[in-house]
């Protein structure tokens, strides 16, 4: 689970979860799913910190540093699988 502040900041602005999904160009489920810990992709991040009036400078305000940082390893560790992938593709196209 992730610790974030999107739930307190959106009610704050009195806005419902439909209003934020709209402006950040989400769904609602997404702005669900967030709000309940879930943690999601750093694009999604940008665009519900933005919705929500934030610059991308005060991202700390609306996600936890942590999670940020942990999202950052994440993403490392899926590109090394992701490239070894078009290798296998690559010998299995020349063997044939």
């Amino acid at each position: 689970m992730s610790k974030n502040n999107v739930r307190k900041l959106r009610e704050e602005l009195l806005m419902s979860k439909a209003e934020l999904a709209r402006k950040a160009g989400v769904s609602a489920l997404t702005i669900d799913r967030i709000e309940g810990g879930k943690s999601c992709r750093m694009d999604t991040k940008r665009k519900i910190i933005l919705a929500l009036g934030f610059k991308l400078a005060d991202k700390e305000k609306v996600f936890d540093k942590t999670e940020n940082l942990a999202k950052r390893a994440d993403d490392a560790g899926e590109e090394g699988g992701e490239s070894a992938a078009p290798d296998d593709e690559e010998a299995t196209t020349e063997e044939a």
